[in-house]
């Protein structure tokens, strides 16, 4: 099995693989390629065997987010707990149309499973909590994290929110230029490298704007703009890219966002619901 295969059975080492330094990626390779035995060894016995330094691969635990080795090495012990699929299901040309849907939607679903390895529970409700306390929100996100942009947009206004969702470049810049400390920004990437994103972000969090930013790639540069990142991520396969399915696991890491801020004003959820379904029967007479 090729080491990029191995990579895409451990989480936590791909959300991170594409901000990684040569020498980063190297430990990265190795933990993938030999995850057994990882967790009998030392940081003095990954350093030689990558031939790093022992403050190189201290450095690179830090990176993916952890305290230290040993966190490092739970994480991967509880993700290879995990039942491994049975094969990476990549579609080829003669696929049936049934081979094809059934594919599609297990690379789905092995998707939402890696990222709910991935999702920090606490970072969401932290998350929850400011967009309950902003004066108003606005979604930040080019091509197919538009839709997903607009999906929280139509969404988060049921919960009595003041929202709007941009995909335009100027209008996202004048909207950032324009924004205050009592307002928060959603950004949504897949790569987190879009220079139009990151400049509209960037000046968002200069005028003191709250930024929550979901990504595919935890290392990225929009993910270093962010307050709160939350991170998950697609399956690639053949015909389909992983932009394209981490689409959808953004839009379910909002729904639990969106879940969680509904449960925490219960009252004020239903009655707006109660209020949005007259306004609709209404329209119907």
């Amino acid at each position: 099995m090729e080491v990029s295969d191995l990579i895409k059975k451990l989480p936590v080492l791909r959300s991170a693989y594409g901000g990684l330094t040569k020498s980063e990626r190297r430990i990265a390779d190795y933990m993938a390629g030999h995850a057994t035995e990882v967790m009998e060894k030392t940081i003095s016995d990954i350093a030689a065997s990558t031939g790093s330094s022992e403050i190189t691969v201290s450095r690179f635990c830090k990176k993916l987010g952890f305290s230290g080795l040993q966190e490092l090495k739970r994480n991967m012990a509880a993700e290879l707990s995990v039942t491994e699929p049975e094969e990476f299901h990549d579609i080829h040309s003669d696929d049936s149309c049934r081979d094809v849907a059934a594919k599609i939607f297990n690379n789905i679903s092995e998707g939402l499973q890696d990222t709910l390895s991935l999702l920090d529970y606490e970072r969401i409700d932290d998350a929850a909590q400011v967009l309950v306390r902003a004066r108003r929100i606005a979604v930040y996100g080019f091509g197919n994290s538009a839709t997903v942009c607009r999906d929280i947009e139509t969404r988060y206004l049921r919960l009595g929110l003041t929202i709007q969702a941009y995909s335009d470049s100027h209008m996202m810049v004048t909207s950032a230029a324009l924004i205050s400390s009592r307002d928060v920004v959603i950004a949504i990437s897949h790569t987190g490298e879009s220079k139009e994103l990151l400049e509209a972000v960037g000046r968002a969090k200069l005028n003191g704007a709250t930024i929550i930013v979901i990504t595919s790639h935890g290392r990225s540069p929009l993910a270093a703009l962010a307050h709160i990142c939350l991170c998950g991520m697609g399956r690639e396969v053949k015909y389909s890219s992983e932009a394209g399915a981490s689409r959808l696991i953004h839009m379910a890491i909002s729904d639990v966002l969106y879940t969680r801020i509904a449960m925490a004003n219960q009252d004020a959820f239903h009655e707006n619901m109660h209020k949005m379904r007259q306004e609709i029967i209404k329209m119907k007479e």
